[in-house]
This record gives C-alpha cells, sequence and structure tokens, in this order.
C-alpha cells in the first residue's frame, strides 16, 4: 500500500478497517480525563470488556457450588486447562494435544529445561541471543550453575554486528554450526523485546537440530503478535506469558508447547506434578507417575482458574478477529507509523527505528533508538496522553496494537513524537 500523511489518510484507513469493532471490546485508559493513545500492549494487554463476566461466573459458581464447581461448575474447574487449547494451538501453529495453558513463563522454562537441557561432558553449550529478557538469562544462569557449570564458558550469547542492532540469521547459523560439537540447546526470545526483531524460527531449528540440539523459543513478544508454526517447523519446546498480547491480565496464567514427537514420550526426564499425573489416576494417590498425554504431561498443580477465566475472555475475541486478519492489519498499521517516522526530520533531536523494516522480520512493535534527550522526550509524549514504554539504554518501544489501536492512534501519536523532538 502506498501510504499517505494527511489525517484523512489514517480516517479513511480506520473506515474501512474490518476490524474497527474489535476496539468496542477493549477498556481504554484515560489521561487527564481523555482516552490515551495505548501503544503497549507488548507490556501488558488492555482488560477486554468481557473478562468481569467470565470471571464473575467462576466466583459465582464457587459461591453456589463450592467444591464441586470442580465438575458442576458452568466451566468444570477440573477441566479448566482444556479450555484453551484449541484457540492457543492456533495462535502458535500446533496440535491441540501440544499445548498447555499453565504456570507462569519462567517456571515453565524451568521445567522445559528440565527436560530438553541435558549436559554431558561432549554436549553442554547454550546459545541464545545477547542481551535477552532478564527471566530468559536468569534462567539460563541458574540452570547452567546448577549443574555445575559456568556460565561465563558455556553460554554463547550473540550480539548484532558492530553498527547494527539485529542479529543476522547467517550469523545465528554460523554459530551453531562452529559450537556443533558441544550445542546442547539453542534457545532464543521468538521476537526480541528490545529490538523488535522476529527470528527466522524455522531456520534456526533447523540448525539445531542438524547439530545434534534442541531448540526452544520463548514466545512472551511473539503469541497473538505474529504467525507461528511450531508444529511445522519442528520447535522441541516453547514458552509463553499470557499478559501482553493476549491481554490476560498483569500476572495471567502462562504456556508452553511441547512437539508431538516429544509429547507422549514418558521415557524423557521431567520435574512432575500431580496435575501432570494420569488424569483417570490423579485422585488415587499411587506411587509412580504416569504422565499426561502431550504437553499436559508438564504440568505441576491444578489450574489457576480465576486467572485462567481471563485467558479465556480474551482468547474468545481472538477466535472472532482471527489471527491472520489480526496479523493483515498488524502489517499494515506497523507499516504505516514507519511511514510517518521516516518524514521526520530528525536533524534537531536524533532518533533512529532500529527494528527489521522487513514486515516478515517483525510483529507490531517499533523501537525507536534516542540518541540524546531520549528520557526527556518520552516524559513529554507520556503528559501528552501517550503511554508507550521506556527501555535502557534509550529505547521507546511502541507497539500498535491491531486488536484495539487505530490509524488515527497512528497519526496522533507522530504528530506528538514530532513536537516533542
Amino acid at each position: 500500500m502506498k501510504f499517505e500523511n494527511p489525517l484523512a489518510f489514517a480516517k479513511k484507513l480506520d473506515k474501512q478497517d474490518p476490524l474497527k469493532s474489535f476496539r468496542k471490546r477493549f477498556h481504554l485508559p484515560k489521561v487527564n480525563g481523555k482516552t490515551a493513545i495505548y501503544f503497549t500492549g507488548n507490556s501488558l494487554g488492555l482488560q477486554p470488556i468481557s473478562t468481569k463476566k467470565f470471571i464473575n461466573e467462576e466466583v459465582s459458581d464457587w459461591a453456589a457450588l463450592g467444591v464441586e464447581g470442580h465438575v458442576h461448575a458452568k466451566r468444570p474447574w477440573l477441566y479448566y486447562h482444556k479450555f484453551s487449547k484449541k484457540t492457543l494451538a492456533k495462535l502458535v501453529g500446533a496440535k491441540p494435544i501440544e499445548v498447555v495453558a499453565m504456570n507462569q513463563l519462567t517456571v515453565n522454562l524451568h521445567l522445559m529445561m528440565a527436560s530438553f537441557y541435558r549436559p554431558t561432558k561432549q554436549r553442554f553449550k547454550i546459545i541464545t541471543e545477547a542481551g535477552a529478557f532478564s527471566s530468559d538469562q536468569y534462567a539460563f544462569e541458574s540452570q547452567l550453575k546448577f549443574h555445575g557449570l559456568d556460565p561465563e564458558t558455556t553460554l554463547i550469547e550473540l550480539a548484532p554486528r558492530k553498527g547494527e542492532f539485529t542479529l543476522r540469521t547467517a550469523d545465528i547459523l554460523q554459530a551453531i554450526e562452529e559450537n556443533k560439537e558441544q550445542v546442547a540447546l539453542v534457545i532464543f526470545g521468538a521476537v526480541q523485546y528490545y529490538s523488535g526483531q522476529f527470528f527466522e524460527i524455522k531456520k534456526i531449528t533447523k540448525a539445531a537440530h542438524d547439530a545434534g540440539a534442541y531448540a526452544g523459543f520463548d514466545l512472551a513478544h511473539a503469541i497473538g503478535n505474529v504467525p507461528l508454526h511450531l508444529h511445522k517447523d519442528q520447535v522441541d519446546f516453547a514458552v509463553w506469558c499470557s499478559y501482553k498480547y493476549l491481554n490476560s491480565g498483569p500476572g495471567g496464567v502462562a504456556g508452553a508447547f511441547v512437539h508431538g514427537r516429544h509429547a507422549n514420550d514418558s521415557s524423557l526426564p521431567r520435574l512432575a506434578g500431580w496435575w501432570g499425573h494420569h488424569e483417570k489416576d490423579r485422585f488415587q494417590m499411587k506411587k509412580g507417575f504416569i504422565p499426561m498425554p502431550g504437553a499436559d504431561g508438564w504440568q505441576l498443580s491444578n489450574f489457576p482458574v480465576l486467572s485462567g477465566a481471563a485467558l479465556l475472555a480474551s482468547l474468545q475475541v481472538f477466535e472472532k478477529a482471527g489471527i491472520k486478519n489480526l496479523r493483515k492489519k498488524s502489517v499494515l498499521l506497523t507499516g504505516y507509523l514507519e511511514f510517518l517516522l521516516n518524514q521526520i526530520d530528525n536533524s534537531i533531536t536524533p532518533f533512529s527505528v532500529i527494528t527489521p523494516d522487513d514486515p516478515k522480520q517483525r510483529g507490531c512493535q517499533l523501537s525507536i533508538l534516542m540518541h540524546q534527550n531520549g528520557k526527556s522526550v518520552f516524559q513529554k509524549l507520556t503528559r501528552a496522553g501517550i503511554i508507550a514504554d521506556w527501555r535502557e539504554p534509550g529505547v521507546i518501544r511502541v507497539a500498535p496494537v491491531p486488536l484495539y489501536n487505530r490509524f488515527e492512534d497512528v497519526f496522533e501519536f507522530v504528530k506528538i513524537f514530532k513536537a516533542a523532538l
């Protein structure tokens, strides 16, 4: 599409938007009594209006039924983890049996590493991106130390080339090849939180497998944002949180994917819990763990129903919107933002967009690197009713989410941003 500058063009795109009605399904924050421009869905998604209804239904069943809600609630609590499978599977490109909502992201990451990071004298290295999100960094470091290894020598963190801000796929593949005799696990954030780069999952996974290693991904900034094909791409495992693009609320229940070729392998080592035990025998309290088929076998505890209700409310919106439709709008929305930013004369307060300009290598987030006065510009944006976020050492992250952001929001943001410069 050929973009244009005037506000009338943004309004025309909004009028033509087949997803425009979905904005009304969310609560929009206000700043100084005025509806804010919310570009922080990559950090915390907005609350669907239906969330309260879903949670209230569980609270009402709890009040009326007590413990009997486990089997007689509108959505029986015993089987709550099953209600999100169909939509989660669509969002990550998997079979329903390969996904499960459970725990928190870092808990799931540790559980997956307990199964898929089994260092030996020959294979013990982990390859990841430099500057990974803290939850990943700390998990990798502690796992290595748990196995008696030194992170300084066993964790390979790949950084962009000098003067660049994103990793070249060729450099990732080369690093895997160079360490093919010693690498045990290749794991990346599917979308890098700081730069917004969407890594080439299929190529990275194949290279890891060719080297004899497992391939895993953190989907925190990817699920609900970019197209994923985990089963087809042969990814071994993945984990995610659900409070960003999935809009399940702060600290919402997370999830995990385990490829089918592993998911039914009961001999695979794991840290077990009673909810992962075979459903028919779970309450017999017998010794001897028998895992549930599929990803369910990695569950630890009974499902957090109130948190899960919030997730179901959001997933219902995704089902109606369709991830393919959302992706189509996202490419246009982010492309329009990029177009308008490129029209700005940034000679006074220089900045640059460090997210890849190829739509296939990014989601809806653009990371604006401020070369000077970044905090001052960000504070001006905040005072003007823009809810974005600041990441050290100098990036303003903005994410126009297709479910609830408009093209007019993008236009107004760039107008305010330009004035703030």
